[in-house]
């Protein structure tokens, strides 16, 4: 407990420390020490089709694979470094995470199919709030890995629409089922990579789906986190 709360203070003043637990970096670290990289609660969904991911949209909405890097769980840091991302002004994150991501993904030969990634938008004033789309980050970060081009603007947040954390599973989707549109015309048949930070009900990623298929599209799915309840 006192590491996690002292860690971001040791970061300012000390930037080559470890993210997690404030001790020193070796050259070749980036944002984590091997220690707490080793932590971090991988899942391999990206290496077979029916995981907890995939059976989300199971009767809902058709996607070719669906995968998430990570376990969103408070004990493994994972939790800390998405709240940093997003309510911290901590886009390095991000694009760290969006990298470790690409990595796992280089292992999917469904990966060599897909022709664009599209981050899931945020309502532009929530952005200009923020500064950044996390989604975008980890859409870039991701893009430093593999040879897949980002298309951020492929998808539009048309509505505003309230914090889907405290509603149950039809409540979030009829929060988001008409928020998203496609922005312009997609290649005939291009297979997306729809990109987003963590999923729990699938509702956001469901809407952004259903617009991306109904302009053309063949979609599949990968978040950073995937959390279980």
């Amino acid at each position: 407990m006192f590491t996690s709360l002292l860690s971001p203070l040791v970061h300012l003043f000390y930037p080559h420390c470890c993210e997690l637990c404030g001790t020193d970096l070796q050259q070749t670290d980036e944002l984590l020490c091997l220690r707490c990289l080793q932590t971090l609660p991988v899942t391999h969904f990206h290496r077979y089709a029916g995981n907890p991911v995939a059976n989300v949209f199971n009767g809902r909405v058709a996607v070719q694979q669906a995968t998430a890097a990570y376990y969103y769980n408070q004990s493994s840091g994972m939790q800390q470094l998405i709240h940093r991302f997003k309510y911290r002004q901590r886009p390095d994150i991000a694009i760290w995470l969006g990298k470790q991501t690409g990595y796992q993904l280089q292992e999917s030969s469904w990966l060599k199919d897909i022709d664009l990634l599209v981050p899931v938008p945020l309502f532009p004033r929530k952005e200009k709030l923020r500064g950044y789309n996390q989604a975008t980050l980890l859409a870039n970060g991701i893009a430093q890995i593999t040879p897949i081009p980002v298309h951020p603007a492929t998808l539009i947040r048309q509505q505003f629409t309230a914090t889907q954390t405290k509603k149950g599973r039809i409540d979030r989707w009829k929060n988001v089922a008409a928020a998203f549109k496609v922005n312009g015309n997609l290649p005939a048949g291009a297979h997306v990579l729809l990109i987003d930070d963590v999923i729990t009900t699938g509702a956001t990623t469901e809407a952004c789906c259903m617009a991306l298929q109904q302009a053309g599209a063949r979609v599949s799915v990968c978040c950073l986190a995937y959390a279980w309840s």
